[in-house]
């Protein structure tokens, strides 16, 4: 007898509803992107009790006639694709036919839909149709699904609480409007308006309706483009951050898509920007030929594969790191406040006579760069106040040193408070980084060798990576058990600290795991040195040591982050300070 059998339709749809809908939230976006191909306008989700009683998804879409509406609960029904051809140029959201089969099949589901011409109510349970008749003429389609899971009680204990289960359906939404910002997305819970867009086809206003203005006020915009890909977006200034990665926000043809490699181009153009373990709130759009994307490798369709990745993480890590040095700006120390814009012809005045202004003793010149908007409704009271692309003078007048870690400065803007640590370990790092960037190597020999013992294991990695450090101007060999012996070392070193580092170094290079990389190895070199070899907290420095680490720290590249992220500087405003003791009150 025969052991191999055709299993039911049924039966399918309920191992397919498996791969297709985990929770309610996977519900949601099937139906959502559903609505997004009926080219819909305007998208309403209601849910009750975050989806675990009632989902609900309303659309102003061209909608279905009868036939159509029927078969849509056929498995592998679709009408995004008809050939072999039409997967190399998939357009839409959806095109596996397997999403409403899924769904009834474990699940009530009743959906009325209309084209203006027809319209069908089909009401079906567990993949069995129930009623079949005439509805409304709205134009559009709507549907409910209830009672999910209720024929498979296995699957139906996996669901979450409902607060679990709403903030799923929520951050689903939010990535949908940010990748559709034309179309008008509401959605409740219990009734209640948990999220509302406009659909004014504007990304910026789009990220202020999730976000809120305290984000979209610090969003920086990008463009770029090569030969296969344009990017567009919005990315955060690194005063604003999140401990995961839940608002790296991508979108490839304005799907909603996960890829590492992408996170990972966003995540090391932020590099000595932000601390490890934070990430940067960024909406990332990229389009390209359909055909350089593949869908269909899961049945969710968000984890895609990218041809020519490594031009794609090229274009995005170069793009957002250039946004980044372009546009950053010593933080302000507490919140902006709105005011009526300021005109062009102002600006420029308040630049030229602040360039004009006689040096003083002891000042110290700070070059950067800002931009300012033009046509925008508001600009902020900040430091936002320079003429895009031109330099400007800013003046620091060292005036003491608080809890023996942080230098006071001030000038005609405000006060300024500068981490000693952070600005020193600034400065060492880029010190650091351009001495390893340099081809030539200039060396120092010792007159007394320095001996480096170690453990037999700690000895034989040393040993296999040997070239790393002769290429960067040790010489050294090795002097009986475990032993090496230093005779020379590369002039970068600091002076008096010579065998901290060379023992740092030797660290960094016994602990390489994976494939050596020495662009990244050189970076986390001069991190460490920068860090252990920098001034540390509570450690009191004269009136002129301060004055020379402020000069040394404007000469810097990116003058205004640590290695780690951190900030080098804080700004207090004249009109933070005149707000804080009462003196406006506005």
């Amino acid at each position: 007898m025969s052991k191999i059998h055709i299993m039911s339709e049924a039966l399918a749809n309920k191992i397919s509803a498996g791969e297709v809908v985990e929770r309610c939230s996977s519900i949601v976006k099937e139906l959502v992107e559903n609505s997004i191909d009926a080219q819909a306008s305007e998208i309403k989700v209601e849910l009750i009790k975050g989806g675990l009683e009632s989902i609900k998804v309303t659309d102003n879409g061209f909608g279905m006639d009868k036939e159509d509406a029927l078969r849509a609960f056929c498995r592998h029904a679709t009408s995004k694709i008809l050939r072999d051809d039409d997967l190399f140029f998939i357009d839409t959201m959806g095109f596996r036919g397997e999403a409403l089969p899924s769904i009834a099949s474990v699940s009530e589901v009743e959906l009325k839909t209309s084209d203006g011409t027809n319209s069908t109510y089909i009401h079906i349970k567990g993949g069995e149709v129930l009623e079949n008749k005439s509805g409304d003429l709205r134009v559009g389609t709507t549907i409910t699904v209830t009672n999910l899971f209720y024929n498979t009680p296995a699957r139906l204990k996996y669901l979450k609480a409902e607060n679990t289960e709403t903030y799923n359906s929520v951050s689903l939404i939010e990535k949908l409007a940010l990748a559709h910002p034309q179309i008008k997305f509401t959605l409740l819970n219990n009734n209640r308006i948990i999220l509302k867009t406009s659909g004014s086809d504007n990304l910026l206003k789009t990220i202020h309706e999730i976000y809120g203005l305290n984000v979209s006020n610090k969003m920086l915009e990008f463009s770029s483009s090569n030969n296969d890909f344009d990017i567009y977006g919005y990315i955060c200034q690194p005063e604003i951050l999140r401990s995961n990665r839940n608002d790296l926000n991508t979108f490839v043809n304005d799907r909603v898509i996960r890829n590492s490699e992408i996170n990972k181009a966003i995540n090391d153009a932020y590099h000595t920007y932000k601390p490890d373990g934070k990430y940067p709130i960024v909406v990332l759009k990229i389009n390209t030929d359909p055909t350089l994307v593949d869908v269909n490798i899961h049945p969710t369709k968000q984890d895609v594969k990218i041809s020519k990745m490594q031009e794609l993480y090229d274009l995005i890590y170069t793009t957002i790191k250039d946004t980044l040095y372009n546009n950053l700006l010593i933080p302000n120390a507490l919140k902006e406040e709105s005011v009526s814009i300021i005109k062009d012809s102002v600006i420029a005045d308040i630049v030229t006579s602040m360039a004009e202004k006689e040096a003083k003793p002891h000042q110290t010149e700070l070059n950067f760069q800002v931009q300012v908007k033009k046509n925008t409704p508001e600009l902020k009271v900040s430091d936002e106040l320079v003429v895009n692309k031109e330099m400007k003078n800013f003046v620091l007048y060292p005036v003491g040193l608080a809890l023996g870690t942080y230098i006071i400065a001030q000038n005609e803007e405000g006060i300024y408070l500068i981490d000693q640590h952070a600005a020193q370990e600034r400065v060492n790092y880029e010190l650091y980084l351009n001495a390893l960037k340099k081809k030539e190597i200039t060396t120092t020999n010792l007159l007394i060798p320095i001996t480096i013992e170690l453990a037999a294991s700690d000895f034989l990695a040393l040993k296999e990576n040997l070239s790393i450090l002769t290429t960067m101007g040790f010489v050294l060999e090795e002097f009986g058990l475990n032993t090496f012996i230093i005779k020379a070392h590369p002039t970068w070193l600091l002076e008096g600290y010579e065998e901290e580092s060379i023992r740092k170094i030797i660290d960094l290079v016994i602990n390489i795991k994976d494939k050596f990389d020495p662009l990244k190895f050189n970076d986390h070199l001069a991190a460490t040195l920068a860090c252990k070899m920098s001034i540390k907290a509570n450690t009191r420095i004269s009136p002129e040591a301060q004055a020379e680490l402020l000069n040394e720290l404007v000469l810097c590249d990116n003058p205004y982050n640590c290695p780690h992220g951190r900030p080098t500087i804080i700004k207090f405003s004249i009109y933070d300070l005149e707000r804080m003791f009462k003196r406006v009150m506005n």
